[in-house]
């Protein structure tokens, strides 16, 4: 679920601004004053406040106070003109997370409400992890149950009783991020931060400063000194997804600063000292990018130290019924299923899975919100899924039968396809479908329940 930001200002131009800006990403209310938006604070709980210093009712500092008081671990940002900025350095010692002076940027007010937002999830996250760690084993959230993910869950053993760099790599969506922090739970860091960074989500003017922080005066808007994300992680792990995405330029000082184990803020004539294990994670190929001349090489083998491949959902498909009770139990509302019919999971078997295991639990979310029996059927399943049917089969599967079993076995699939698109092109109306088909409504009614087709699913799903 995405993070809920309240947005209070008076002026109607800026709401509208950070309405196009956090609008897709984030849900948003807004308060067009102070008082207005003291208001919805006593009935509602956010993530993230991001407020004007001045406003008429009451102002910024004391939407910050009253925010500290009933919710607290609600992380408020603060939007002040530049003649207000020692008003909003000060609010920073009351509990502000940050502020942003006016004019601002639209790709620094996203970047400081991500970061606001992921620092509320953390802390939410490391309590529970903490009573969660006391009666577990190792990798808990790494769900494995194929050979391919065994090796995998062998290497992380491996790797969190090691100190050396990490770098995981796998196609996007095979869990790169779970993982890296399951290492970092299961090792002598466990107690101190995983902060997490999307190297690839970070403007390129920006980054060098996120990661390394700056001091006062470095640029236009650096008016206090501020920690860089190497700073935020120390004695813990850093963790660079993406890192693929990074610049050249960026490169050339990630890499020193892993060799030297010292960063230097923007702006700074001296360097500090880091006790930071970083892990790096990549979907890109980056041997074949520095051979392209696009990653340099140096910081390949700085970051390959420990490699770790994921593999794609389609190379371990013994884990998908494990995965998709897990996902069952996560997303279940007040009304409990009892799984999966026997048809619908052998089309989630068969699937190819292009967006991996994220692709998996979008799906089991999905089902679990459209579907109205007690099992999960095929028909529930996305489209790309549901046409599979029950009975695709390989090239050694077909040497084993018949040519006789396998003419039925392709006319089952094609006719189980075309009753699931006439029953999603007409919402589920028999009467249409059997218009369109050509035939009695009692003969397509026979069909319907031959392949385990209920049209009622489709009652709302018209085309």
């Amino acid at each position: 679920m995405s993070a809920r930001v309240l947005v209070a200002d008076d002026k109607e131009n800026i709401v509208k601004l950070l309405q196009q800006l956090l609008g897709d990403e984030f849900q948003l209310t807004t308060a067009a004053d102070g008082t207005r938006a003291l208001a919805i604070l006593q009935s509602e709980s956010f993530d993230v406040v991001l407020t004007d210093m001045r406003m008429p009712g009451h102002d910024g500092l004391a939407i910050l106070r009253e925010v500290k008081r009933t919710q607290p671990d609600t992380e408020v940002i603060l939007m002040t003109a530049f003649g207000s900025v020692d008003s909003a350095v000060a609010a920073m010692k009351e509990g502000a997370y940050d502020y942003l002076s006016k004019p601002f940027e639209p790709d620094e007010a996203l970047l400081v409400v991500r970061r606001a937002a992921e620092r509320k999830r953390l802390r939410e996250q490391a309590r529970d992890l903490r009573s969660l760690l006391a009666g577990s084993t190792h990798f808990e959230a790494v769900i494995a149950k194929s050979p391919a993910m065994q090796q995998v869950l062998g290497l992380m053993t491996r790797a969190a009783e090691s100190s050396a760099t990490v770098l995981v790599t796998g196609e996007s969506g095979t869990g790169k991020e779970v993982v890296s922090r399951a290492i970092h739970l299961a090792g002598p860091r466990r107690e101190r931060r995983f902060v997490p960074v999307n190297c690839g989500a970070i403007p390129e003017a920006l980054i060098e400063s996120e990661l390394f922080g700056h001091v006062r005066g470095a640029f236009t808007g650096a008016v206090v000194d501020k920690r860089g994300l190497f700073e935020e992680a120390d004695g813990g792990t850093l963790f660079l997804d993406e890192v693929g995405e990074l610049p050249l330029s960026m490169q050339v000082k990630l890499n020193r600063a892993l060799q030297e184990r010292m960063v230097r803020r923007v702006g700074a004539n001296s360097e500090r000292k880091i006790d930071v294990r970083v892990i790096a994670a990549t979907n890109v190929d980056l041997k074949a990018a520095v051979a392209a001349g696009k990653f340099r090489e140096d910081l390949f083998y700085r970051l390959n130290v420990f490699p770790v491949r994921l593999p794609p959902l389609r190379e371990r498909r013994e884990d998908i019924p494990v995965l998709v009770a897990s996902f069952l139990e996560r997303h279940e509302g007040p009304r409990k299923t009892e799984g999966l019919t026997a048809e619908a999971l052998s089309a989630l078997l068969q699937y190819e899975w292009p967006g991996n295991v994220r692709e998996l639990e979008n799906a089991v979310e999905r089902a679990l919100a459209v579907s109205t029996e007690p099992r999960i059927g095929v028909e529930d399943l996305p489209e790309e899924m549901a046409v599979i049917g029950p009975h695709r089969f390989s090239t050694v599967s077909v040497a084993q039968l018949s040519y006789r079993e396998v003419v039925d076995l392709a006319r089952d699939r094609a006719s189980r396809h075309y009753l699931v698109t006439l029953m999603r092109r007409f919402g589920g109306n028999v009467t249409h479908a059997a218009e369109q088909a050509g035939m009695e409504r009692e003969t397509l009614h026979r069909l319907l329940k031959k392949y385990g087709v209920r049209s009622d699913a489709f009652k709302e799903r018209a085309e």
